[in-house]
C-alpha cells in the first residue's frame, strides 16, 4: 500500500498573477503608480528590498498582524515590471538556489504500523518551528510525497503530527488559490469581496501519511484534529482566523474519502488549465475541489 498523499496545488487562472498586487494593499490606480516610479528614481541606489519598504509605509500595507507587505510588494512590483507598468533597479544578488533535500538517515522508512486509528497511542499535532525541524518537514515531502517539496509563499504553517511519539504525518497550509468558478458559487461572493477577503480562505496545501503508516482511519482524524487547531495557530501567528479551508484532491490518484469522512463538501473540479497556459484545453491533471467551513457564518463574513 503507498503512502496517502493529496496533490492540493490548484489551478490558477490567469488573473492569479495579479494576486500579489491585491494583497499588498494597492489596486495599481495611476496615481499609486506613479508614486513607486517616484520612489523608484529618488533617491537612487535604493535597493528593490528597499523600496518594498518604502512603498508599504507609504500606503500602509500591513498584514492583520501589524508588520509590512514587504515581500508581498516586492513580488507585486515584479508583476508590475513584467507587465510593463514600472522598471525596478537591477537586482543586488541572484535568488539563492533552493535546496535538493537528498534523503538522509533521519528520513529513512520505519516498521510498518498497522493498528486502526483508536488503538494508536494519542495523536498530538506540533508546528514545525526552527531550522531543524523545518529542513527536516522538506526532506519528508521531497522524499514521500509524489510532488516532491516546493516552497510556499505568502502565509502558512506546517505541521508534524505523532500517534504518541511517533511520526505517522505531515500538512502545510497555506494561501488560497486566487480564483475557482466552484468555490465562489458554493460562496456566493461577487469580485469585490473576494478580492477583500480572500485571506480568510485557507489552502491544504500538503498532507502525507508515511508510506509505513496504514492505519485505518487515521487521516480523517487527522483532518478534524487540524480543523480545530488551525484556525488558533493563525491567528496567534498572522492576527486572524480564517473561515474556510479548501483542498484539491487529484482524480483518479485519489478518492478523496477521508476528506469526506471529516465531513469536508466537494463543490466541484478545476478546469485543468494553469495561470499562463495558451490553449483553453486542459493540460494539467483534474483535482476536485473540497471545502471545510470553519465558522458557522462563513458565507456571511467572507461576503462582508
Amino acid at each position: 500500500m503507498s503512502s496517502l498523499v493529496w496533490n492540493t496545488h490548484p489551478d490558477r487562472s490567469r488573473d492569479e498573477a495579479r494576486r500579489q498586487t491585491r494583497e499588498s494593499g494597492g489596486r495599481n490606480t495611476a496615481d499609486e503608480l506613479q508614486t513607486i516610479r517616484g520612489l523608484i528614481e529618488a533617491p537612487p541606489g535604493a535597493s528593490r528590498a528597499q523600496l518594498s519598504r518604502q512603498v508599504c509605509e507609504l500606503f500602509d500595507w500591513r498584514k492583520p498582524n501589524g508588520e509590512l507587505k514587504d515581500m508581498t510588494c516586492r513580488v507585486a512590483m515584479l508583476r508590475m515590471q513584467a507587465d510593463g507598468l514600472l522598471t525596478l533597479p537591477a537586482a543586488r544578488r541572484t535568488a539563492p538556489r533552493q535546496p535538493e533535500y537528498r534523503p538522509t538517515h533521519a528520513t529513512d522508512p520505519q516498521p510498518l504500523l498497522t493498528q486502526p486509528v483508536h488503538e494508536l497511542p494519542p495523536l498530538s499535532v506540533r508546528q514545525v518551528v526552527g531550522s531543524a525541524n523545518s529542513r527536516l518537514w522538506n526532506e519528508y515531502i521531497a522524499r514521500y510525497h509524489y510532488l516532491g517539496h516546493t516552497p510556499m509563499a505568502g502565509s502558512q504553517s506546517r505541521y508534524f503530527v505523532f500517534a504518541g511519539e511517533t511520526l505517522v504525518a505531515l500538512l502545510s497550509f497555506a494561501a488560497s488559490a486566487w480564483k475557482l468558478a466552484a468555490r465562489e458559487q458554493f460562496i456566493g461572493w461577487h469580485d469585490d469581496q473576494r478580492q477583500r477577503n480572500l485571506q480568510l480562505v485557507v489552502n491544504n496545501a500538503r498532507f502525507l501519511i508515511l508510506p509505513w503508516i496504514q492505519c485505518k482511519g487515521l487521516a480523517s482524524k487527522i483532518l478534524s484534529l487540524m480543523q480545530r487547531q488551525l484556525p488558533k495557530d493563525w491567528l496567534a501567528r498572522y492576527g486572524y482566523r480564517p473561515v474556510l479551508l479548501e483542498t484539491f484532491v487529484e482524480t483518479p490518484r485519489h478518492r478523496g474519502t477521508c476528506y469526506k469522512a471529516a465531513n469536508w463538501i466537494k463543490v466541484g473540479q478545476t478546469v485543468g488549465r494553469g495561470k499562463k497556459c495558451p490553449t483553453r484545453k486542459s493540460i494539467l491533471p483534474i483535482k476536485d475541489i473540497w471545502l471545510y467551513p470553519l465558522h458557522r457564518s462563513f458565507r456571511s463574513v467572507l461576503c462582508r
